[in-house]
């Protein structure tokens, strides 16, 4: 019994034993296989972007000249109208203090004009009558004649104040007219509204908006570390949120001598005379934009892909790993050139021949089977 004991026992340690050495086989990692890629010669061009919109030029802010009421509006956003074109009508509410000011003006000048008529007239018997003398009586006919000027004055300022005009109705319109030719952009006032002339103290109400739609520019912003790179004269491929399947071109005309923070970037603004005569689509004022520049190009340099650099960790310096035997690798210092997101130049520390190791791919690692081994 003893003997079946024992052998039962052995066989029992024996399977454990086997079975740990078949699970321990099975799961054995094998050694890392990278892969390696080299050097390649093409072209490269660096790109920057600004982010902006397309505007119109020039932007023409029509305001009244006088404060009152919007009587009636005679066109719509989206009309194209000339300069001299009628576009609102405004009824003038005169100011009751104004008023009373003026109209005693009047009653003063009528009394002055009363008073300077009698001595003139007393005076004027006197010279026909030689008593006075011809010196005497022309200032005394001067001051009848500025009575006179004076009392006309004060009426045409009264009816100004009162109805807008010197004509002298009631209820006066004043004619709000276009001062350049293109189209209306904006009515930000409707029927009814009061509005206020430009003076001192306020810019005045906007009536409308007027800008010549065939004369469009791109403004963006780009940032500080790019803006010395820039150009004027160089060209712009601009892309339209609205149109993506158009294409602008434009030629950068301003770039801003200051710039301005925001969110701890300084941005520098730029703007670009756009060319509409190669596209056929209206474009609307205000189309969310990017303008793409190309800062820098090289024709068939030597360069890698960036996804193979690596970056030291104490002092940022780029370099690559390549291999030097089976499954062997050495770090290799490179110098970068010029770069368009995707490939970058290489000016030294590598060549066409050289192997360099793969890092970041979606399945960066091979391993070896039992069957290459």
């Amino acid at each position: 019994m003893k003997i079946v004991k024992y052998l039962g026992i052995a066989i029992l340690v024996i399977g454990a034993l086997g079975a740990a050495a078949f699970f321990i086989k099975s799961n054995a990692k094998s050694p890392i296989t990278y892969e390696t890629e080299t050097a390649f010669k093409t072209d490269i061009e660096e790109k920057s972007v600004a982010t902006g919109k397309v505007i119109p030029k020039e932007e023409v802010l029509i305001k009244p000249q006088i404060s009152g009421i919007i009587d009636k509006i005679l066109v719509e956003e989206g009309d194209q109208i000339n300069a001299g074109d009628l576009i609102a009508r405004i009824k003038v509410v005169p100011n009751e203090q104004a008023l009373m000011s003026a109209r005693g003006r009047v009653s003063n000048a009528e009394i002055a004009l009363r008073n300077a008529k009698i001595e003139y007239e007393r005076n004027k018997t006197l010279f026909d009558r030689g008593v006075v003398s011809s010196q005497d009586f022309l200032t005394i006919e001067l001051r009848y004649n500025q009575a006179v000027q004076e009392l006309q004055n004060a009426k045409v300022d009264y009816q100004i104040i009162r109805s807008g005009s010197a004509g002298g109705e009631a209820t006066a319109n004043t004619n709000i007219r276009a001062t350049i030719s293109g189209t209306i952009l904006e009515i930000p006032v409707e029927e009814g509204f009061q509005v206020i002339q430009a003076n001192n103290f306020n810019d005045g109400t906007t009536i409308a908006t007027i800008a010549d739609m065939s004369r469009m520019i791109f403004e963006g912003q780009v940032d500080e570390a790019e803006v010395g790179k820039l150009e004027l004269g160089m060209p712009l491929e601009i892309s339209l949120g609205a149109l993506q399947e158009e294409k602008l071109f434009a030629d950068l005309k301003f770039v801003a001598p200051k710039g301005v923070e925001e969110q701890g970037a300084v941005q520098f603004k730029i703007e670009g005379d756009i060319n509409l005569d190669s596209i056929d689509v209206f474009i609307r004022a205000g189309y969310s934009a990017n303008a793409s520049m190309i800062l820098e190009k090289k024709d068939n340099v030597l360069a890698i892909k960036e996804a193979l650099l690596q970056y030291d960790k104490e002092t940022d310096d780029p370099y690559v790993e390549v291999q030097t035997g089976e499954q062997e690798f050495e770090r290799r210092d490179v110098e970068l050139g010029i770069s368009d997101g995707i490939n970058v130049e290489i000016l030294s520390g590598i060549d066409e021949n050289d192997k360099i190791k793969v890092w970041n791919k979606t399945e960066p690692l091979k391993r070896k089977t039992d069957d290459d081994a």
